[in-house]
């Protein structure tokens, strides 16, 4: 186990490739301030360095709204006064560093607005149900209530996410006036959509939207996903 100050004093340390990345971001990107304690508290947790874009991305950064809170990206931040929670809040680190303890299927890094869920894989992400190689990204689709595989890691996915790519990852699901309610939304929200995404509505179905918390929607998406047959899709994060 490393001590927090060689994850900390690197060469070569990711954060200004990261404010590069935030600099030539095509879409309206917020970058919160970090807050000194859950910074720490993460990156000493996942004893990864500053080095890599998850450990430098921890340390200075309270996390990124991406196209006006369409994606939220977990870092070091605080979690109250409209911030968005850190990725030690999310998913469940120990309030004080344990070096037993593990993710026990993957990393929750980031949510989108409809309660999909970016994740990175652990060391055995079959056991645990996820497709995709051990420290590649996976991806909770909302509108299927399965795991996809990404097959890239965590760099590659943050430099996708940050790119003009995402607009057609997404573009099925979005709808006129999507950047408006999503905007509006909260850090801990999300927007439920009635008839939901993973049903086959009949076509005289209204779509409905509200702004709901997070936690409600990723419960009901691990619920349905058992009884559609798609199977407990395990931890979803904590928000």
């Amino acid at each position: 186990m490393r001590e927090l100050t060689e994850l900390i004093e690197v060469e070569d340390p990711a954060w200004p490739e990261l404010q590069t990345l935030f600099a030539d971001c095509p879409m309206p990107l917020t970058v919160f301030a970090p807050d000194p304690r859950e910074s720490t508290r993460g990156l000493h947790q996942l004893q990864v360095t500053a080095r890599s874009m998850l450990g430098g991305l921890t340390l200075n950064c309270g996390g990124l709204l991406v196209d006006d809170g369409w994606v939220r990206v977990y870092g070091g931040g605080p979690g109250h006064d409209g911030g968005l929670p850190s990725v030690a809040q999310v998913n469940g680190f120990p309030e004080t560093f344990d070096p037993g303890w593990q993710a026990p299927a993957g990393l929750v890094v980031a949510h989108d607005v409809l309660g999909g869920v970016f994740a990175l894989n652990g060391m055995d992400p079959a056991a645990s149900g996820r497709p995709g190689q051990p420290g590649q990204m996976t991806y909770f689709a909302p509108d299927t209530l399965a795991w996809e595989a990404l097959e890239i890691g965590h760099s590659a996915w943050l430099a996708w996410l940050l790119s003009e790519r995402l607009e057609g990852f997404y573009n099925a699901l979005r709808w006129d006036g999507w950047r408006e309610e999503t905007a509006a939304a909260g850090p801990t929200q999300a927007i439920s959509v009635f008839p939901f995404l993973w049903s086959k509505p009949t076509e005289d179905a209204t779509t409905s939207r509200r702004t709901v918390p997070m936690a409600g929607v990723l419960g009901i998406a691990a619920d349905f996903a058992e009884q559609i047959g798609v199977g407990d899709p395990g931890f979803l994060g904590l928000v």
